[in-house]
């Protein structure tokens, strides 16, 4: 059954929350432009959104910053991480899209299917950061190891969601990008919250 205060959402609700999820997008992009801050720049928006899921309201600007400078070492291998094998990725996949490299077909799927599972895994790794408050990047890994193997499922629903939004991004213009960085985080809260449908047990 719905709360009351879920009843009572309409359009503007609709609508504020969409303004309130570019916004974040935006700065997120922003704090990440000298890449080496894109590990607490991700780690803080994401801590914003998994706050905004539980309690229902946005951190303070004052609690935001303070996420943002306790993690900016902490955040700093994650981005050098991140960065380095979204780039190998992309060399590679590129490379075997051009003929560049031998294998064809079926060694470009291979490729693009590990290129999925890896944004997938990313995907719940910047989702346990934002329930560990934005901080926590290895133990996160950790978690978020543990919870793609033991829900496939859900694994893959966030490596499809991350994927779209990739596809997304090289569609859309430049200057969305950033907001569709927002709509993402939220994107996979929703779906790394999303209760495993029950097996029904044979007599």
């Amino acid at each position: 059954m719905e709360s009351r205060a879920e009843q009572r959402r309409d359009w503007r609700d609709t609508v504020r929350d969409g303004a309130d999820l570019a916004l974040l997008g935006i700065l997120t992009v922003l704090a990440a432009v000298p890449l080496l801050t894109a590990g607490t720049a991700v780690g803080t928006a994401s801590a914003a959104v998994h706050d905004r899921f539980d309690t229902g309201s946005w951190p303070t600007a004052r609690r935001t910053l303070s996420r943002f400078g306790h993690g900016l070492l902490p955040g700093l291998p994650a981005a050098l991480v991140g960065l380095a094998a979204a780039g190998l990725l992309a060399a590679d996949l590129a490379a075997l899209a051009t003929g560049r490299v031998p294998g064809g077909a079926v060694a470009l799927s291979l490729t693009t299917v590990v290129a999925a599972a890896l944004l997938g895994y990313a995907a719940a790794i910047v989702v346990e950061v934002g329930r560990a408050g934005g901080t926590g990047w290895w133990s996160a890994a950790v978690r978020a190891a543990r919870a793609c193997l033991d829900q496939p499922t859900r694994w893959a629903a966030l490596a499809g969601t991350a994927v779209v939004a990739a596809v997304l991004g090289v569609l859309v213009t430049p200057v969305a990008v950033p907001i569709l960085v927002g709509y993402l985080l939220a994107a996979v809260h929703a779906v790394a919250r999303r209760r495993p449908v029950a097996r029904p047990e044979l007599s």
